[in-house]
């Protein structure tokens, strides 16, 4: 699993978003400036967020994106689930996925449960606000 620029992007924008707040609805080439991701690249991205009711837009003048909710409601599994799809580390644990023919004698089967059970609750454990507050150390 691979998560793409469209996942980390989108975690970007929500922490710009959520940095930024206090200041109301947040024009898109300011997110864009700070985040330094190219504004059609976000005309991308946030059209999603607000579809899912992740963010609200307002248009003309005064207008940009807010976040829907505090921080501290936006988990990031969530957010990568949206933009990347299933977080399943292989097909057959996809949501929707047909039934593998092979699942009763599949060796490595409760393997990739698990690991795919990790990932997810990893990555639901954390917040919007989590990322707010952790220094920007590996």
């Amino acid at each position: 699993m691979m998560i793409s620029t469209r996942g980390r992007y989108a975690l970007r924008v929500m922490i710009d978003l959520a940095e930024n707040q206090r200041d109301g609805y947040i024009p898109m080439k300011d997110v864009a400036q700070r985040q330094d991701i190219s504004l059609k690249y976000l005309e991308k991205i946030l059209p999603v967020l607000a579809k899912n009711n992740y963010i609200q837009g307002v248009h003309g003048k005064g207008g940009g994106y807010k976040l829907t909710r505090e921080p501290k409601d936006y988990k990031v599994g969530e957010i990568l689930r949206l933009t990347e799809g299933d977080l399943a580390p292989v097909a057959c644990l996809e949501c929707g996925a047909e039934p593998c023919q092979r699942a009763s004698k599949c060796r490595t089967l409760s393997m990739w449960s698990k690991f795919n059970s990790i990932i997810n609750e990893y990555f639901d454990g954390i917040t919007i606000a989590d990322l707010m507050a952790k220094p920007n150390t590996p």
